[in-house]
């Protein structure tokens, strides 16, 4: 593909050229591609339906996890999470070991492959917090835990510039992928300043369905603030604040 250069961008359709706009700047590529009915009927495009099936059933299952953390995304996710969280979601969907191709789905493929996923990759959990935390996970009383051991902010926490304060928060979620459902919970510390006095042991204990049956995942993140006169800012709108997923299971 070219990009365009000069004053004036044009997004839009010429005859058989296509501009638009990405995050890359202005672009402009010649239309072509196969027909859509040819694609769906034609038995030498049977490999591309079988892709295009299970390719789609990663985009709907990433949705139903980020819709799952939605609120814990927000201000904690880069502008490719998306694209990001459907590739790793179809490499599930494809160590599924039991089903044919193309009808390969999340239930048969392995979770734990989406384990230590970052929401944001401008701020990656694994290179700003480096203390030692434990989660826990009790299907029976549906409980899901982060216990984080105490930890001396300033050496532990490699903070952006302009950061005094620091949250870390957590949640837990129950997603049943198929049935486009699920329940969870979250938590957050208060304001805790960046020094270098230790803090106390941080216990997060989410509460969801006990014997739940379902997919179970666990989030862990930082937030950083500015304090100004008694007033705390999430710094920059929070576009260094790391989310990543700390945890996940299959459904049982």
């Amino acid at each position: 593909m070219a990009k365009q250069k000069g004053i004036i961008k044009i997004e839009g359709t010429i005859g058989d050229i296509t501009f638009y706009r990405t995050r890359d700047g202005y672009l402009v590529r010649e239309k072509g591609g196969v027909d859509g009915r040819r694609i769906a009927s034609d038995p030498s495009y049977q490999r591309t339906r079988e892709n295009n099936a299970e390719f789609g059933r990663a985009g709907k299952a990433g949705k139903m996890l980020r819709t799952a953390f939605r609120s814990l995304l927000l201000n904690r996710a880069d502008g490719r999470m998306v694209s990001r969280l459907s590739r790793q979601m179809l490499w599930v969907i494809q160590s599924d070991q039991v089903s044919l191709r193309g009808e390969r789905h999340i239930g048969e493929g392995e979770l734990k492959l989406l384990s230590g996923f970052d929401f944001n990759n401008r701020g990656l959990l694994s290179t700003t917090f480096f203390g030692s935390y434990n989660v826990g996970i009790d299907r029976s009383s549906g409980e899901m835990s982060v216990d984080v051991n105490p930890f001396i902010p300033i050496n532990t926490i490699t903070a952006p510039s302009g950061s005094t304060h620091f949250k870390i928060i957590s949640g837990a979620a129950e997603i049943d992928f198929a049935g486009e459902t699920y329940n969870v919970a979250s938590s957050e510390t208060p304001f805790m300043p960046l020094d270098g006095i230790e803090t106390t042991a941080i216990n997060h204990v989410h509460a969801l369905t006990a014997d739940t049956e379902l997919a179970l995942a666990v989030v862990l993140g930082i937030d950083f603030y500015q304090e100004v006169n008694g007033e705390y800012y999430s710094l920059q709108n929070g576009a260094f604040n790391p989310l990543s997923l700390v945890e996940i299971e299959n459904a049982v």
